[in-house]
Formats: C-alpha cells, sequence, structure tokens
C-alpha cells in the first residue's frame, strides 16, 4: 500500500516538473516582485491603458478597450477587408510561443489570449502608425485630440508588467503594411517615445539590434544609451582602490569642498565627467512621468541584464541618489542647469531620489566607479578638507558670514594696534 501511495505520488511531481519546467530565457515579461512595488505601487500600474495578461480585467481600464475595437474596425476599412481570419490565424500561430515569454502564469484560455493579442497589437501598431502619420487619424479620434491621453499612453506602454511580446507587433506590423509602404516599425517607436526621455541619450543603431527585442521596455533601454565612447571607456576596468569607489558625499557638501558643477553638452545624459574639480552633467528633465519610467527601467535592467556593462539606468540612479539627500541639493544642481525642475517643488524630486535605490543590486563595476573614485580623492585631499570645514562653519548662512568677517577685522585691527606698539622701538 505506501509503495502504491508512494509511486502515485511520484507520477504526481512527474507531471508538476513537465507542466511548470521553465526556460528562463523565454521569460521576458514578469510581475514586478512585492519588496519593489511596495516602495512604489503606483510606478508599476497602469493607468489608461492595459497590455498582456497582468492587468487584464481590471474595471478602470475597460475604457480604452473599445478604442482598441475601434481601431481593428478602421484598419480593416483602411485595408479593404471584411473580416478577421487571417490576423486571428496569425495570432494563433504565435499564441504558444508569445505564452512562455511571461514568467507569472497566464490564466486566459487560448481563444481569449488570441483575442488579447490581436487586440493590443493592433491598437499598439497603429497607434505608433497615426502618431507618425497624421492623416490616419480620424477627426474624432479622442486619443489624439485629448494631448493627456497620449502622455499617458507613453507611461503605461512602458511597464514592464505591461508588455506584449515584440516579435507579436513586428508581425502584426508586417501583416498590415499597405503595398509599396517603406515604413519604418524600429522609427515609428522611437519618434512616439522620444518626448517621455528625461535626457538625450544615444540611439542604437537600427541595422546591429540583438537578434530578437523582447518587449518595447527593452526597445527603449537600447535606445538610450551612453554614447559609444563612454561604452568603450567602461569596458576598461578600474583599478583603483575600492575605498574610493563606494559612495561619494551629496551635492551641497560636494561644493563645498571646492567641487564646482557645470551643464555640460553631451551625446548622451549618463555621459557625466568629473575634471578639475568640476562635475559635468548633460541637463536632466524631470516631470511627473519621470519616476515611474527611471523604476521600470531599472526593474528591467535588475532582472534581464545578464552583462553588468548594461545597467547604466541602475549607475545613473545611483550617482544621483549620492548627490541628491535634502531640497538643498535639488536647488544647488537646478541653479547650475543640470536638473530642470518641471515638477515645481524639490521636494518631490529629494523624494524619488532618496527611495529610488532602495534594494537595488549594484553591479561591482559601476559606470561611474571612476568618477566617484576621482571625486573622493579630491574631498580626501587636506587642504580640501580644510577649506571645506570653513565653508560649513563660516559661510553656511550669512550671520556666520558676518561673524567671520567681524572676527577678522577684529584681528586685523589688533595687529595694527600691536605693530604701532613697537614700531618706535624699531624706529630708535
Amino acid at each position: 500500500m505506501a509503495n502504491e501511495i508512494a509511486d502515485q505520488l511520484s507520477i504526481q511531481i512527474g507531471e508538476k516538473l513537465r507542466d511548470r519546467f521553465p526556460i528562463w530565457s523565454d521569460r521576458s515579461i514578469f510581475e514586478v516582485p512585492a519588496y519593489l512595488r511596495n516602495v512604489y505601487q503606483d510606478a508599476y500600474e497602469p493607468n489608461i491603458l492595459t497590455i498582456g495578461p497582468y492587468h487584464r480585467g481590471k474595471s478602470r481600464l475597460n475604457a480604452m478597450e473599445e478604442h482598441k475595437m475601434c481601431y481593428l474596425k478602421v484598419l480593416l476599412w483602411r485595408r479593404g477587408e471584411c473580416n478577421v481570419t487571417r490576423y486571428v490565424t496569425a495570432m494563433r500561430a504565435l499564441g504558444e510561443r508569445a505564452r512562455k515569454c511571461y514568467a507569472e502564469s497566464v490564466s486566459l484560455k487560448q481563444d481569449q489570449f488570441v483575442e488579447m493579442m490581436l487586440l493590443d497589437a493592433c491598437f499598439i501598431t497603429e497607434l505608433f502608425r497615426k502618431y507618425s502619420m497624421s492623416n490616419l487619424r480620424g477627426d474624432d479620434d479622442p486619443v489624439f485630440n485629448l494631448r493627456w491621453i497620449v502622455k499617458g499612453l507613453r507611461r503605461d506602454l512602458l511597464l514592464i508588467e505591461n508588455q506584449l511580446p515584440f516579435f507579436v507587433l513586428h508581425e502584426f506590423f508586417a501583416m498590415t503594411m499597405m503595398p509599396n509602404d517603406r515604413e519604418d516599425f524600429h522609427g515609428m517607436i522611437y519618434a512616439f517615445f522620444e518626448s517621455a526621455l528625461p535626457g538625450a541619450g544615444y540611439a542604437h543603431n537600427s541595422q546591429h539590434y540583438p537578434i530578437e527585442i523582447k518587449h518595447l521596455v527593452e526597445f527603449m533601454h537600447l535606445n538610450w544609451q551612453p554614447s559609444p565612447s563612454r561604452m568603450r571607456n567602461n569596458n576598461s576596468k578600474v583599478t583603483a582602490d575600492r575605498k574610493y569607489r563606494e559612495v561619494i558625499r551629496c551635492a551641497t557638501e560636494l561644493e563645498e569642498a571646492g567641487i564646482k558643477f557645470m551643464q555640460a553638452e553631451e551625446q548622451s545624459l549618463f555621459d557625466v565627467k568629473f575634471e578639475n574639480g568640476v562635475m559635468k552633467f548633460p541637463r536632466l528633465n524631470i516631470d511627473d512621468e519621470s519616476d515611474p519610467f527611471w523604476r521600470n527601467l531599472i526593474v528591467y535592467e535588475q532582472f534581464s541584464s545578464k552583462d553588468d556593462t548594461l545597467n547604466y539606468v541602475t549607475d545613473y540612479m545611483n550617482l544621483l541618489e549620492c548627490l541628491i539627500a535634502s531640497p538643498k541639493d535639488v536647488e544647488l544642481l537646478c541653479q547650475h542647469g543640470i536638473i530642470k525642475n518641471c515638477t515645481g517643488d524639490d521636494q518631490v524630486i529629494a523624494n524619488i531620489f532618496n527611495t529610488i535605490g532602495f534594494f537595488l543590486v549594484l553591479s561591482p563595476e559601476s559606470y561611474y566607479s571612476q568618477l566617484f573614485c576621482d571625486v573622493n580623492k579630491h574631498c580626501s585631499r587636506r587642504w580640501n578638507r580644510w577649506m571645506a570645514n570653513l565653508r560649513h562653519i563660516y559661510f553656511n548662512n550669512p550671520w556666520a558670514f558676518i561673524s567671520f568677517l567681524a572676527a577678522l577685522f577684529l584681528l586685523l585691527l589688533s595687529f595694527v594696534q600691536t605693530l604701532f606698539t613697537v614700531l618706535p622701538f624699531f624706529i630708535k
């Protein structure tokens, strides 16, 4: 009897292993772990548009489902087609492969999953087309008549949980091209998202994309990189003492230590330099949607990247996390043109960078290891430490400065009095 139970248990476990053994390289779309979501849940939740299975069916997102149907209907009319049979057939052929791209189990049945693929792929590709070619837009299309909707769609389409496999989008786009069309799918995607980027980035050469882009988040990550020269320099590992590379002080303390801040014109936001006591930053634009954009790119790097050299967004955010400890640091960086604060509140930006680094695993060799090393060596020099203490104690507010000047004036008076007292003895 015991052997029969053991054999039955073995069979059940074997079936579970066959059904659930994952090929992790295929699992590119995943839910954000609870420990990161709990820091700022809204950064990972769609506001108006659900793509893929994870947020499908939420009642607050139902309004955009009607627009998906409308876009499909308009597409069929434009192409002179009377039914969706060829598209359903194509999506069904990709269904099993697409389902394997989701790390968490998907409860949708086959037909429901295929319908989701069709509607989501149609809406996204038509959205990109209509954004690039205004003649395709309907006069009564609220997506383009109300500016806030396009901005909200940009945000939602770059959430790591809110994705459709890129090969599904590419297949649907290819199927719906008109004869003699020369549409550039990659160019359309970049044009749609470009205004969401908080600063300049080096775009990947479209002729050298990876064999398979996984989703839109990865696409934009590939097209928002450090400049090639910066990438090459980072490949040369830093050999400096590790104690200089851990952290750097906040911006106000660095300024007290004699470090100056300056806005720089560079190819990429990530091309930060420290030369001759001056830290040079390309300008960073921060608005209400910047935080979700960064957090989702960081999650993508943390859970998708096998190569530490691709974690440049994480490393850049870590650099800013070090520099910004309070609203005073934000104010300083704004004064020097390094940050453009579109939120209107320095405290909001300080809060972003005070929480964005929670639970992150940093790569052993950061993009800014050499910069951290150089800055910390500069601050560790004795003269710079003295000057930093002098500025901190006597020049941190007007009254302390006035007191310092008064003390200096009294010291000079005492010196002059002493000089005139002893001078007659030397004259005789």
